[in-house]
């Protein structure tokens, strides 16, 4: 038999203990409690505490109107639009359109109690015989109501078409553009109908115009006159052959960019 040698343990001395660290304990400590704060966990169950605010802006029930008014935007985003709708897009510029509105409320009409104020006063005067020394002049003021500014245009009478981009049913001026370029009369388009509405104190206007002006602002209207022709009356050829729509949503795009 073959003995196996066995191998030499090693000594003692050689060896060195390892000795494990042991964190410190800590005492527990009682902490004094406040009896006048007393700890009263609330219970969401039902029929039980109120339940906290959340935003539940999707499960509201709209009015008719604004689902149709959001469905709408929707479809224009989506489909194909043709460009003589798609034209009313291109709203005017902010700068030009703030120093618009300043002149457009230097013409406003005279309000319902205004005009009742100035017969009054003009029928106690006949009624006492004095006779008045300026003879009354025409007011100047700016021209609204669609019927009377499609007969300015035609006549040539109107300096200054402005046209409401959200008109419902946009029939109503769709053809309005090209009307004012066929008759030389510049037009521009802008944001929101009841902003032109409260010129001539109702809750909405389509379409407003100027046919005079005082001296005072005629360099006034002429800058902005200028400034409106370069950005539609002499793009409306670029307008023509521009389509709106095709916009897909969040969801297409990602599939789209992922394929």
């Amino acid at each position: 038999m073959v003995k196996i040698k066995k191998t030499d343990k090693p000594s003692k001395s050689n060896t060195v203990k390892k000795t494990v660290e042991t964190y410190p304990i800590k005492k527990a400590t009682s902490k004094s409690k406040n009896l006048l704060f007393e700890k009263k966990p609330k219970n969401f169950s039902i029929g039980q505490d109120i339940q906290p605010k959340r935003d539940l802006t999707r499960f509201v029930k709209w009015p008719r109107y604004v689902q149709i008014q959001r469905q709408k935007r929707i479809l224009s985003m989506r489909l194909k639009v043709p460009p003589a709708i798609s034209q009313f897009s291109f709203t005017l510029e902010k700068n030009i359109a703030l120093e618009l509105f300043r002149l457009l409320n230097k013409y406003r009409p005279e309000t319902k109690i205004e005009k009742k104020q100035r017969l009054l006063s003009k029928a106690e005067d006949n009624f006492k015989g004095v006779v008045a020394k300026d003879l009354e002049k025409k007011p100047f003021c700016v021209k609204s109501g669609l019927n009377h500014i499609v007969s300015l245009i035609e006549n040539k009478k109107a300096s200054l078409v402005i046209i409401a981009n959200d008109v419902d049913p946009i029939e109503l001026v769709v053809y309005l553009p090209s009307l004012c370029r066929k008759m030389g009369v510049p037009y521009c388009i802008i944001k929101n109908k009841a902003r032109l509405g409260i010129v001539v104190h109702r809750k909405t206007s389509a379409v407003l115009a100027f046919t005079e002006v005082r001296f005072e602002d005629k360099n006034t209207l002429a800058t902005l006159i200028s400034a409106i022709r370069v950005n539609y009356n002499d793009k409306y050829d670029e307008f023509r052959r521009i389509w709106g729509g095709g916009i897909m949503g969040k969801k297409l795009v990602s599939i789209n960019i992922s394929m």
